[in-house]
C-alpha cells in the first residue's frame, strides 16, 4: 500500500478509503489511486495474502453474457461445482472484448477471489493475460484456449472433430464444401476454420477461401458461379442465421443443401430434417474447469494443465444420410 501511495501521490490513509470505500474521495485522487494499483499489481499482492488467511471462499468468472447461449449452460455447470465444493461463484460479463474484459478481471481482483475462471475474448494475449501471470493470480481459461503451455486450460476438441464433420460430407459425396463462421479473432473459430481445412486435404479436396465466411453469413456461400453444396456451421448462432437464410431462398435442408453444424442445440430434433450436430461435453468442461483452479489454489507449483474434451456427433438428417 505505501508503495501505492507514493506513485499516486497520496496519503496511506487515502489509499485505504479509495480501496475499502470508507470515506468519498475526489475523482481525480481516486483515478490516480486506481491507476497506481493498477501499475503495481497491489491488488494482486492483497489477494495472495488472502489465500495463505484461507481465502475468500469465492472464484471469479469472467465470461461474455452476450455472444453465445451455450456459455449459460456453461456458467451452471461452473457454478454447481464451485458449490459443491464450498465457494461461492463471482460473474462478471466481458462483452467479449478487451477493454471490457480488463475491466472485469481487475473487478474481480479488487474482489479478492481466491482465482479466476476466464473465456478469454481476441486480443487477450496482448493485455490481460501477462497481467495475471504477472500477478501470480490463479487463473484457468474455459472453452478458448491458448498454444501456451504455461497457464491451466480446459476447452472442447476442435481441430479433429470439424475435420470429422467436412469427411462425413465429403463421403457423401459433395466437393463444394464450405463453412461459416462466427466472431473472428477467437480461438474456437481459427481452431475449426483448421479442422475444416484439414479435412478437406483428407478427403482430397483443394482448399477454396470462397468457400469460407468469416462473416457469419451464409449468402457469400450459395451467391456465386459454383455455389457450395454442403457447409459446416461454426457455432450456434452461425447454425440460426444459416436456417434463416436458407428459408428466406425457399431451400430444404438436407436436400438442397447439406448442413452440419458445431453445437448442439436444444431445437435440433424440432426441425426438419432434424440437424446433424457435434454436442460439446459442456458440464465435464464447466466441472473439471473448476477442479482445475481448485488445484492450482492448493498447489501454486504444480505443471500447468491443457485439456481438450472430444464433443459426440449427433447424427441425424440434416446432412442429406
Amino acid at each position: 500500500m505505501r508503495d501505492v501511495a507514493a506513485l499516486a501521490g497520496v496519503s496511506i490513509t487515502t489509499v485505504s478509503h479509495v480501496i475499502n470505500e470508507t470515506r468519498p474521495v475526489a475523482q481525480d485522487t481516486r483515478e490516480r489511486v486506481q491507476k497506481a494499483i493498477d501499475e503495481t499489481g497491489y491488488t494482486g499482492d492483497a489477494i495472495a495474502r488472502s489465500l495463505v488467511m484461507g481465502g475468500t471462499k469465492s472464484l471469479g468468472l469472467a465470461v461474455s453474457l452476450v455472444s453465445h447461449p451455450y456459455f449459460a449452460e456453461l456458467i451452471a455447470a461452473i457454478e454447481s461445482e464451485a458449490t459443491r465444493n464450498g465457494y461461492s461463484l463471482v460473474l462478471i460479463d466481458t462483452r467479449d472484448t478487451p477493454e471490457s474484459e480488463q475491466a472485469a478481471v481487475r473487478m474481480l481482483r479488487s474482489r479478492r477471489v481466491d482465482g479466476l475462471l476466464l473465456t478469454p475474448s481476441a486480443g487477450s494475449g496482448n493485455s490481460v493475460l501477462p497481467e495475471l501471470k504477472r500477478l501470480g493470480i490463479p487463473t484457468v481459461l474455459v472453452d478458448r484456449l491458448t498454444v501456451a503451455k504455461d497457464i491451466d486450460q480446459v476447452g472442447p476438441e476442435n481441430v479433429q472433430a470439424t475435420s470429422g464433420l467436412v469427411r462425413h460430407l465429403a463421403d457423401l459425396g459433395h466437393r463444394r464444401i464450405g463453412i461459416v463462421c462466427g466472431k473472428a479473432g477467437v480461438a474456437t473459430t481459427e481452431e475449426r476454420i483448421l479442422g475444416y481445412r484439414l479435412g478437406l486435404g483428407r478427403a482430397g479436396l483443394k482448399w477454396d477461401e470462397a468457400l469460407v465466411s468469416q462473416s457469419g453469413w451464409l449468402a457469400p456461400l450459395l451467391d456465386q458461379e459454383d455455389p457450395a453444396t454442403a457447409v459446416v456451421a461454426a457455432d450456434h448462432l452461425v447454425t440460426v442465421g444459416m436456417l434463416h437464410e436458407m428459408r428466406a431462398r425457399g431451400l430444404k435442408l438436407g436436400t438442397d443443401l447439406a448442413v452440419v453444424a458445431y453445437d448442439e442445440v436444444e431445437w435440433a430434433t424440432l426441425i426438419d430434417p432434424p440437424l446433424t450436430t457435434l454436442a460439446q461435453p459442456v458440464e465435464e468442461i464447466g466441472r473439471t474447469a473448476v477442479k482445475l483452479l481448485l488445484s492450482r489454489i492448493d498447489d501454486p507449483e504444480r505443471p500447468p494443465e491443457t485439456i481438450r474434451l472430444a464433443p459426440s456427433l449427433m447424427h441425424r438428417q440434416s446432412c442429406g444420410c
